[in-house]
């Protein structure tokens, strides 16, 4: 967060409006326990102005709950309206929201808010879906596997990783990876996976999320990509506008 104080929101009721918005939309908030490594799915409960607190929801993973609270600092990452937004406390503590355990932290000093174009996520289409082929490693079965993309921008991909056929491990790279892009054509590039997310869905199955980083990618792919996220803003303004 140090990076990016161009982008610092430090004024009190500024901050409480931001989380209130955030909490009301029921935004996934990506906890980080102990930087990309130990990273659970959370939820805002309550934002209290007047006591400067905010309320968590728990991880349903018990040690890393016992993890959380013994952790000095947390980061947190969400979105709103497609803006990205970042922020810290300095501890958590357990506590009983509304019947249930929650944690209890101090409202953030500050926060970032980055509105930059290249951390704007678009979701691909859920009906025919966009689909990256990656190359597996040998002790990974050799071969190359599809997968589908949840959501793409300028910096990185979220891919779809039902089968556990990659792994988690954050800072492995992928090369050679061809990302087939609707109306646009075929890009090649490295991935590189920078966070994981595992979600129990109600048939008890697993659903992983990989969020992937371009590590490498000409500036013609670039431009390819851009291309294609202008497309999906179009069709999407067309349908808001009843056109599509």
């Amino acid at each position: 967060m140090d990076n990016w104080h161009d982008y610092r929101v430090e004024s009190r009721r500024e901050i409480v409006v931001l989380l209130r918005q955030i909490q009301a939309k029921k935004q996934l908030i990506r906890m980080l326990v102990k930087g990309e490594a130990d990273v659970c799915v959370t939820t805002l409960l309550d934002v209290d102005a007047d006591n400067g607190t905010i309320v968590l929801d728990r991880s349903p993973d018990p040690a890393q709950n016992r993890r959380a609270l013994t952790a000095p600092k947390l980061g947190y990452e969400t979105t709103l309206d497609k803006i990205r937004i970042l922020f810290n406390t300095e501890g958590l503590e357990e506590v009983d929201f509304e019947g249930g355990p929650a944690f209890l932290a101090a409202l953030p000093e500050s926060l970032i808010r980055l509105q930059r174009r290249e951390y704007y996520r678009m979701a691909t289409p859920v009906s025919n879906p966009v689909k990256v082929s990656i190359p597996l490693p040998l002790e990974q079965g050799g071969g190359s596997a599809s997968f589908p993309i949840a959501d793409i921008s300028v910096g990185g991909i979220s891919i779809l990783d039902n089968k556990l056929q990659l792994g988690n491990t954050i800072g492995v790279e992928y090369p050679n990876c061809r990302l087939d892009l609707p109306d646009v054509g075929v890009v090649t590039c490295t991935l590189q996976i920078r966070n994981s997310i595992d979600l129990t869905l109600l048939n008890s199955k697993t659903n992983r999320r990989l969020g992937c980083q371009f590590a490498s990618m000409s500036r013609a792919g670039l431009s390819s990509v851009q291309r294609y996220i202008t497309h999906l803003e179009r069709e999407r303004n067309a349908r808001a506008a009843g056109l599509g």
